[in-house]
């Protein structure tokens, strides 16, 4: 054959040379290309079904149901006791345990996750130190605690409108002083409502302070699973209102903790409190201007477990704080009988 024939053989061959390389080549870079997005499909569903599945959570958390009763557990009568939200949106459930004919009362804010028994508090003991006090004592259950009520937990917007009820309902049924004692989200929650009240609260005990804000959002995120704040945050904070119905931008942080309240508050708080960080709470009290306000931060305590760190201490300060105020409250309404101060 010349040279010339095998060079026209030869370049007739080429391209289909070519082809038969170039398309195993093809198939296999499509087939790469093709599962890398897959991948990339399948890990970004699983980061955003995480990361909703985390929002969807915030707003149902795991609650037991009541054990006990006042009765049962410190023998204390009480009777069962119903009322609405203030802004009528939720009915509440409770106990109301009276004091002898006392016209001051104590309303116990619960936290994230529990009940009106908050054993590990425990609400129980207080309840029965505030009646050898002579208080009333009114333990309730928020509105999502109930699954009847179709509700979801919304960072102390609507638990504050309950709280606002509760107060409502002691204001109409009992009257005199009310004070609210308050619990981690009980007790951010109580803030809240005391943004809105008119001179209805006479004071306030804050045990564990827990505002929900995007910080102790990404605290508490960060001890479940190790996450980077971004984008983890953004996504939950995205999330939530979708799943939830409630944005958590709705939470009035800012002006919680910059306002000076009217009412005396005793702020306690631990230094291992993993959940809420104490400076929040330094923070805020010294904004505060009522000189009957008073702060106290336990060395190694953690979150809510104050009282069992100290109960002794704990339990005399607390009821030193209350009674304090009621003394005062006694002293400035004393009628003036025309006595010379001399005498």
């Amino acid at each position: 054959m010349s040279t010339t024939s095998l060079k026209t053989v030869t370049g007739a061959l080429q391209p289909t040379i070519d082809h038969v390389i170039t398309q195993p080549f093809l198939r296999k870079k499509k087939f790469i290309t093709t599962t890398l997005l897959a991948l990339l499909l399948i890990g970004t569903s699983i980061l955003l079904i995480f990361h909703a599945y985390i929002a969807w959570t915030l707003g149902r958390p795991h609650i037991e149901p009541l054990h006990s009763n006042p009765m049962k557990s410190v023998r204390l009568p009480y009777s069962d006791v119903s009322f609405p939200s203030y802004n009528g949106k939720s009915k509440l459930d409770g106990w109301f345990i009276p004091a002898g004919g006392a016209t001051k009362t104590v309303i116990f804010s619960h936290g994230y996750g529990g009940n009106r028994e908050e054993e590990w508090v425990p609400l129980y003991k207080l309840a029965r130190e505030l009646h050898a006090q002579h208080y009333n004592v009114l333990m309730f259950d928020y509105g999502y605690v109930n699954p009847s009520n179709h509700r979801l937990m919304t960072g102390g917007i609507q638990e504050s409108q309950e709280l606002l009820g509760a107060i409502e309902y002691v204001k109409q049924t009992n009257g005199g002083s009310i004070y609210v004692w308050g619990f981690s989200m009980g007790a951010g929650t109580a803030l809240q409502a005391a943004l809105q009240q008119n001179g209805d609260i006479s004071g306030m005990i804050l045990d564990s302070t827990f505002l929900l804000n995007a910080d102790t959002l990404y605290l508490n995120m960060n001890q479940i699973v190790h996450v980077p704040k971004y984008p983890s945050l953004q996504l939950v904070r995205l999330f939530f209102p979708v799943l939830n119905g409630v944005s958590l931008r709705q939470v009035p942080y800012t002006q919680v903790t910059t306002t000076s309240y009217s009412m005396p508050i005793f702020l306690i708080h631990g230094t291992e409190d993993n959940k809420a960080p104490h400076n929040l709470v330094e923070a805020m009290f010294k904004q505060q201007h009522n000189t009957s306000s008073k702060i106290w931060i336990l060395p190694g305590a953690k979150h809510e477990l104050l009282y069992r760190a100290e109960p002794k201490t704990y339990v005399s300060r607390t009821m030193n704080f209350l009674n304090g105020i009621e003394s005062s409250t006694a002293a400035a309404v004393q009628p003036n009988l025309g006595i010379p101060s001399s005498l």
